[in-house]
């Protein structure tokens, strides 16, 4: 006798002389009355490991042509920002705290990217949407410890061109290597700490139903709405914990541009007002695309929420920022421009060299 698994109730029977088969997602029960245990079987389905993430696109034409232009978006973010870090490791000219705290940011925004597009990426292409538990909790770490990692950071850039602006003379000694090595460390390990209570909380809640994620990659907020248990109170302290990593930083780069500004505005020399704003406009940029996304994201009430904004915030931070942060840079900033030509200049030179003696030979 053939039993369709989804139309057991979920109630047990009880029987004798049961032989059961599980088989292509029906129950053979033979030699016995009509015997199942449709709540075991339930259960036994909704405690497997892997969710199902799916995804940002179908396979229409369309959605091909936008995936491909995806790729192509975040493999030029990852040679800009690599790019970026190289230009600041070689030239002994951007070896300033400025430029350090860059690089960490173009860091951050290539691990962002890593943790998210390849899984993706996979996903589309073999067909096979399924991600680990674990793997799920890997990127829930990751997103947090980089988003949260880049707010304080954000913030310590922010301080930089304060005391770079307001305080030139003084600026090896409030802005000291000493200083922005402790800021930088301090917002990787803040970031590391919310990632890391996101991850194990996320994951610790009994999940139901088919456990399909209706995104392209596993986010805590995503993640709680498929739980089998009341995450009210979970969910209210991440929404606490995202005000205070998102307001506190910003708090204090509003101050700070608010300061800058002031002082700017004071400035006689057409030349420092241009300078001024050059730099600062370029991290205002950043602040507000970062800032933006991030606080639509998580700040949000609970019934303003969409899936398909969700999915369109969640790409706009996570592949398009990470692009717009080595263009914003590069394009507004000489000392950038100027390193760069420098560090061409001398591949073209070492090329010519390489030529002129193999010639001589």
């Amino acid at each position: 006798m053939l039993v369709d698994i989804e139309t057991l109730p979920l109630w047990r029977v009880g029987c004798q002389k049961e032989e059961r088969r599980l088989l292509s997602g029906t129950l053979m029960v033979q030699n016995s009355d009509l015997c199942v245990f449709s709540r075991e079987i339930m259960e036994m389905r909704n405690t497997t490991p892997d969710f199902i993430l799916l995804g940002l696109f179908n396979h229409t034409r369309a959605h091909q042509v936008l995936f491909r232009m995806l790729l192509a978006t975040v493999l030029t973010s990852l040679f800009g920002n690599a790019l970026m870090i190289l230009l600041i490791h070689q030239d002994r000219r951007l070896h300033t705290p400025m430029y350090f705290l860059l690089s960490q940011l173009s860091l951050m925004d290539m691990m962002l990217v890593s943790t998210t597009v390849p899984k993706m990426a996979a996903n589309y292409l073999t067909g096979n949407k399924a991600i680990s538990r674990a793997g799920c909790g890997v990127q829930i770490f990751f997103l947090p410890t980089l988003g949260g990692g880049e707010c304080f950071l954000l913030a310590a850039m922010a301080y930089d061109r304060y005391v770079a602006v307001c305080h030139p003379l003084r600026y090896p000694t409030l802005m000291s290597w000493q200083l922005c090595l402790r800021m930088t460390m301090l917002s990787w390990l803040l970031g590391a700490a919310d990632g890391l209570l996101q991850a194990v909380a996320t994951l610790s809640f009994p999940y139901c139903g088919a456990h399909e994620i209706d995104h392209f990659f596993c986010e805590a907020p995503v993640l709680v709405r498929l739980a089998c248990a009341d995450t009210s109170v979970f969910e209210n302290a991440m929404y606490i914990c995202c005000v205070l990593m998102l307001l506190v930083p910003l708090s204090l780069i509003l101050s700070s541009y608010g300061l800058i500004l002031a002082a700017v505005l004071h400035m006689r020399s057409a030349e420092a007002h241009k300078k001024a704003f050059a730099t600062c406009s370029s991290h205002v940029a950043v602040v507000g695309l970062f800032y933006g996304a991030a606080i639509f994201t998580y700040m949000r009430p609970k019934s303003h929420r969409s899936t398909n904004h969700d999915k369109v915030v969640s790409a706009f931070y996570t592949m398009f920022t990470p692009l717009l942060n080595p263009l914003i840079y590069s394009v507004r900033n000489s000392e950038v421009k100027e390193a760069l030509k420098r560090q061409l200049g001398t591949c073209v030179n070492l090329k010519h060299q390489q030529n002129e003696a193999h010639r001589s030979r």
